[in-house]
Formats: structure tokens, sequence, C-alpha cells
């Protein structure tokens, strides 16, 4: 185990160049990323990879379902632990029909989650962000606009 962790130890300060000419023999069917920490976590996996052997298909397959449940990017559930869609639903949102509250210069704001969208003064929007850029005539993240950061809940 000492011999990996050197070897990736070793990448951390390796050239730029010499990282990408590496990558291009390990990986000789992809695109050389211009990304240096990418470059260094893809080289420190192949050299880990080589060493323990690949994932077992039964691991795969689990990284793949996991993928399905869970978008790592927007860190959402799209399925719910009962394996329900939820179709694509944030999970900082409150449940349909409920109101997000909010206090903008003076006056109560109340929007009602919708199955799909939001409703502010009779007007149904798609996303928070449009909301509140109906409210400040500003573009504003809703989420952050409102507070909602999780289930619906102000921390």
């Amino acid at each position: 185990m000492g011999d990996i962790a050197e070897k990736i130890e070793a990448l951390k300060t390796t050239e730029t160049a010499q990282l990408s000419a590496l990558y291009r023999q390990v990986y000789s069917d992809k695109a050389v990323p211009g990304n240096r920490t990418f470059l260094i976590r893809q080289l420190a996996y192949r050299i880990q990879e080589k060493a323990s052997g690949e994932l077992s298909p039964a691991a795969k397959d689990k990284i793949q379902e996991l993928i399905r449940c869970y978008d790592p990017i927007n860190r959402t559930v799209i399925r719910s632990s009962t394996g329900t869609t939820e179709a694509g639903r944030d999970i900082r949102l409150p449940t349909p029909g409920s109101f997000i509250t909010k206090v903008y210069k003076g006056k109560r704001l109340d929007v009602k989650i919708l199955e799909k969208g939001f409703e502010y003064q009779g007007t149904v929007y798609n996303n928070l962000s449009a909301v509140a850029k109906a409210i400040t005539g500003a573009h504003w993240n809703g989420f952050t606009f409102f507070g909602v950061k999780n289930n619906g809940r102000k921390w």
C-alpha cells in the first residue's frame, strides 16, 4: 500500500504537461481534460485500480443504481427511499400545497408549492428564481432569496 500512496503523492508535484502525457498513455481513447485536479484524480484512480483490480460487476451495478436514484451534481434525490419516482422534485422543497413565506420590504410574501411549479399572487411560475425576479425585478437564486435550505425549513 505504501508504494501506491507514494505514486499518488508524486502526481501532486508532477508538471501538468507530464500528467497530460501520462493520461494519454493510460486513457488513449479519451480526450485529455484541462483541469489539473481532475487529471490527478483520474490517474490516482487508475493507479489504485491496477493495484487492486477493477470494481466487481456488482459494485458497478450498485453505482449505476445510485446514479439513477441520486443526482450528485445538484445534490438531490430523484427517487424517495420507498423507490417511488418523485419526478425530479428537489428535496429542499416542502410538499405540494405548502407555502413558503418571506417578509420582503415590510410585505409578507406567500408562495404556494404546486406539484409542478409555484404560485404567487395568482400567477404560476416554473421555478423559485422566476418568482424572486417577479418580486424584486432582479435575478436571484430562488432558494437563496426565500431561504429554502432543507425540506422547506429555514436553518
